[in-house]
């Protein structure tokens, strides 16, 4: 697989079969070379300011109009009704959720998708959701799209091998990848597979703002990569079915060829990936604990300066120097929703309990911090450099919304640790008022 580089650039690609697909020096000529059909993918309003812009031109075989009307699909755990079920403000913690075995109930990456929790709604184009998803076997000729929102993709277990019209990406664990509003792509997999899913809408991922930090750091614009243009002339007479999900609601059409035609493009909305591994960490190298924000990976940004619709942020390893310093998170309590998954390792805070392919939410301003393991250990370690969270990736979704946790999440799924609150119980006064 070959890939482009560089985060919202314009970008040019098409098949080398094709050569000379794209038309030179504009974009939808009376004739397309080699008889394609012009068609334009349009991520931002036509007004936007050009640094927000977004809009990429596909030269197809056939345009995606051509299907037969769409029609309800079952949807099955997927779902933005933020109100099924009453609140929960508590601390909550899902063990390892479970993927199906293949031979008893052949699960693709659509009839896997699982939403845990979120706020909002899509035609208010205000919102976020995140869902799980668990699945065992490929897509096979059908596809999905989006068209309420921006996926953010992070795999847990097993690799995804990604086709969309742009062409092709490989996505493993310790990597993700964004499909943006509208794009259509299929799931090929290799075996039992889990992940996670940041859902938003309204509003696309872009680099955040590094301010003080200056030019360099962070996720690097060069390290994300976009797949490049490859097509297949395929007609498909049984049917091939294109999914739509559409106001929370998935919709299904068919057509008698495969979408994935697109001979050659060029733009700057695009699906694209980024290995975890690429991210340069800054830490704090004197004392005290830096905000979390230092591991911003991507933003999701609202109209208020400063706060976030959603932040993906991970925990990757780094050296950990600071003196008269307590080093693991600090207790905290917050204005932002805060879910956190684990792809790998064990999360310095809690290494019991906080498993992989589990998760946690600690909803607007409900407190949480290290268990009573960790502040102890912390409290009393002799403090000299250290490597921290070798071997683990841990990650935070967190948005500025209040999210509603869905009746899958909190009682189907049968994933609750119930016993969450547990590990903050053994913590104890150490408070002496004679001593300083």
């Amino acid at each position: 697989l070959q890939y482009l580089s560089g985060f919202g650039n314009e970008h040019v690609s098409e098949d080398p079969r094709c050569p000379g697909a794209l038309p030179e020096g504009q974009n939808n000529p009376q004739v397309c070379p080699y008889g394609l059909y012009a068609e334009q993918l349009s991520g931002s309003a036509f007004t936007c300011p050009r640094p927000t812009n977004k809009r990429s031109w596909l030269y197809r075989i056939l345009p995606s109009v051509c299907h037969k009307p769409f029609k309800p699909l079952e949807e099955g755990h997927l779902t933005h009704d933020w109100d099924e079920i009453e609140p929960d403000p508590n601390q909550l913690r899902w063990k390892p959720f479970e993927i199906p075995k293949a031979p008893q109930n052949k699960i693709d990456f659509v009839s896997g998708l699982y939403t845990l929790c979120g706020a909002g709604e899509p035609r208010g184009r205000n919102g976020i959701a995140i869902h799980i998803f668990v699945c065992n076997t490929s897509m096979i000729d059908r596809c999905l799209y989006n068209s309420d929102g921006d996926f953010l993709i992070v795999p847990q277990q097993g690799k995804l091998l990604i086709t969309t019209e742009f062409g092709k990406m490989l996505v493993e664990p310790n990597e993700i990848c964004v499909i943006q509003q509208g794009m259509r792509f299929s799931v090929e997999v290799f075996g039992e597979t889990r992940g996670y899913i940041l859902e938003v809408y309204g509003a696309h991922f872009e680099l955040p703002d590094l301010g003080p930090i200056g030019a360099n750091g962070l996720a690097n614009p060069r390290d994300f990569l976009v797949p490049v243009a490859w097509y297949e002339d395929r007609q498909v007479p049984g049917g091939y079915t294109v999914i739509s999900k559409y106001q929370g609601k998935l919709f299904a059409a068919q057509q008698d060829f495969s979408p994935f035609n697109v001979v050659a493009w060029h733009g700057n909305y695009t699906p694209y990936k980024y290995h975890l591994e690429k991210f340069m960490v800054i830490n704090a190298v004197a004392f005290d604990h830096a905000d979390p924000s230092i591991f911003t990976v991507l933003t999701a940004k609202t109209t208020r300066a400063g706060v976030a619709l959603a932040d993906f942020v991970i925990f990757p390893p780094r050296w950990g120097v600071a003196n008269n310093t307590f080093r693991p998170p600090y207790y905290h309590r917050n204005c932002m929703s805060e879910f956190m998954g684990l792809i790998k390792g064990h999360y310095e805070a809690k290494e019991e309990g906080f498993q992989p392919g589990g998760g946690s939410l600690h909803s607007m301003m409900t407190p949480h911090g290290p268990d009573a393991d960790c502040f102890e250990k912390a409290s009393k370690a002799k403090l000299e450099p250290e490597r921290v969270a070798d071997g683990t990736m841990a990650f935070m979704f967190e948005s500025s919304l209040s999210l509603a946790v869905t009746k899958w999440g909190l009682q189907t799924s049968n994933r609750l640790d119930k016993n969450y609150y547990k590990c903050w119980e053994p913590l104890k006064s150490h408070f002496n008022p004679k001593c300083k």
